[in-house]
């Protein structure tokens, strides 16, 4: 039996509808931890269902690192400017304008990277898997290859303020929240000097 207050709980960490909280306390059994996991399967689940609508509004965030030596803006777009207008959603595209300027992506996702970009990755990384045995040589340069650009992909890296979680995630959390298709339309981060 599901309770209010592990319900309330769920919704306070989540953000989540009450209804949603507690048909995934019910998958889990109660279990607050696993109850989470189930709100993030069932978010990319929405996202997914929800690729193909158009983003007809969205705000602009920007974040600039106490000292002003840092700072970034992003675009996160909606559906609609009901969502856009939410304190939530704008919250949420601060959120990313900081994990931006800490993180220093330089894609936004996978597919902005461009076939030059990704040759010159595999030349360089190609010579570190040199001397390994040819029949492992792809696999394995396939795998730093992934690695390589996990960390420059902004939706790939891990959230600043929780690690658990990656921008791609968070951004489909929104999704299942708002109701509607949520994206990163663009970013740009400045850093004065030689700071990078």
């Amino acid at each position: 039996m599901v309770t209010t207050e592990q319900i309330k709980t769920l919704r306070d960490q989540t953000g989540v509808s009450i209804i949603l909280c507690r048909k995934a306390l019910e998958e889990a059994n109660g279990d607050i931890e696993k109850a989470k996991v189930v709100l993030q399967r069932k978010g990319a689940d929405a996202a997914e269902k929800k690729a193909s609508r158009t983003l007809g509004a969205g705000t602009v965030s920007a974040y600039i690192h106490h000292g002003g030596t840092v700072g970034a803006l992003v675009e996160l777009s909606s559906e609609t400017d009901f969502v856009s207008g939410n304190e939530a959603f704008k919250a949420l595209a601060h959120d990313i304008a900081m994990h931006i300027a800490a993180s220093r992506p330089e894609f936004v996702r996978r597919e902005d990277v461009s076939e030059e970009t990704l040759a010159r990755a595999k030349e360089v990384l190609r010579k570190e898997v040199e001397g390994k045995p040819k029949e492992m040589q792809e696999k394995i340069l396939e795998g730093k290859l992934n690695s390589y650009f996990a960390e420059r992909i902004l939706l790939e890296q891990p959230f600043i303020k929780n690690p658990d979680q990656t921008i791609r995630s968070l951004i489909e959390n929104a999704t299942q929240k708002f109701g509607e298709k949520i994206e990163v339309t663009r970013f740009a981060r400045l850093a004065a000097g030689n700071r990078t």
